[in-house]
């Protein structure tokens, strides 16, 4: 036998390959690494562009090998009974977002209800409006994600939160009106997106304030 013919150190391509970052991506997992990038923003880790270019990679990602190094360099997510003042009992971090679609039409959450971790706003030739100044807040960080094509979403929120975001007009316009709350436990509101040949926008609506701030977010269902 010519031994110098035989393979000397044979190896799989795929021996030491991790076979769970190759699973496809499910919205569990994708919303799983959303919320430890709705902490880190909350938490000064990230700011806003940061998050925004994040967030766009996690609903991009195919794969659960693709989103676990978006957070790599983040802790994860406290648990629900943590220390956040403003974090309800029942609040469930899988849950999925809330969704307000129009196309060729309207779409329109205002009123007294309850704002949840997540919202995703789509208009296509159509108008959505997200009335926040007298919703009940159950969480601190609440992120809304808009797209707009050749239609409008509108964001409105109490003067005393803070607020902020970033995103892309093409042909359009996309504007987020920055505000400060002197309340370091107000909650915060962070609008990211685009728009293509429409307009997204979002700004306090002057005269609305959340007066009863503290009591409104610290309680719990079934109190």
């Amino acid at each position: 036998m010519d031994l110098e013919k035989q393979p000397q150190n044979p190896v799989a391509p795929t021996e030491y390959a991790d076979p769970a970052a190759s699973l496809r991506a499910s919205d569990a997992d994708r919303d799983r690494i959303a919320d430890i990038l709705r902490e880190a923003l909350a938490e000064g880790r990230l700011d806003a562009e940061e998050h925004a270019d994040r967030i766009d990679s996690v609903y991009r990602a195919k794969t659960v090998g693709e989103l676990e190094p978006l957070v790599r360099d983040l802790p994860a997510v406290r648990s629900a009974h943590g220390q956040d003042p403003y974090a309800r009992g029942a609040e469930d971090p899988g849950a999925p977002a809330d969704r307000l679609v129009a196309i060729f039409s309207a779409s329109t959450r205002k009123g007294r209800w309850r704002v949840g971790p997540r919202t995703t706003a789509f208009a296509l030739f159509g108008n959505v409006e997200i009335d926040l100044t007298e919703a009940m807040f159950g969480q601190r960080l609440t992120v809304i994600n808009a797209t707009s094509v050749f239609g409008s979403v509108e964001v409105r929120v109490p003067e005393n939160i803070s607020m902020r975001g970033g995103g892309t007009g093409v042909f359009g316009n996309f504007e987020v009106r920055t505000l400060e709350a002197v309340d370091p436990e107000a909650p915060v509101v962070v609008v990211n997106g685009y728009s293509v040949f429409g307009n997204v926008e979002a700004k306090p609506k002057r005269g609305k304030r959340i007066a009863d701030l503290h009591e409104r977010l610290r309680k719990r269902p079934g109190r």
